[in-house]
């Protein structure tokens, strides 16, 4: 049975878990990073999660796969045409949507 003592508990090891990970390159790099290939290698890692947690979810947070595939064309297409993020979210929702009702009815 979870007390609230537990709880606490695994609330408190969460934030020093959280609080050591934003620390630890503080206090390990103190000088300026000036190799290119550690740069360029930062510089592309929150592109590389925010995909991998992202693309996953884009396939399993529909009905259908064909409508997730549609959604996500649209979205790359008008992201590729430099529309807002705005904008590329609805129009990916609205293919989405008009493409699982067309499914529905075929």
């Amino acid at each position: 049975m979870l007390t609230s003592a537990h709880l606490l508990a695994y609330i408190a090891v969460m934030a020093g878990v959280t609080y050591l990970i934003r620390l630890l390159p503080l206090v390990c790099f103190r000088k300026k990073i000036t190799n290119v290939f550690v740069q360029s290698f930062l510089y592309y890692v929150p592109y590389a999660v925010l995909g991998a947690m992202t693309v996953p979810a884009i396939f399993y947070s529909t009905s259908y796969t064909l409508s997730a595939v549609a959604g996500l064309i649209a979205a790359v297409f008008f992201a590729y045409k430099e529309k807002s993020l705005l904008f590329v979210a609805v129009a990916a929702s609205a293919v989405v949507f008009v493409v699982e009702r067309l499914i529905e009815l075929f």
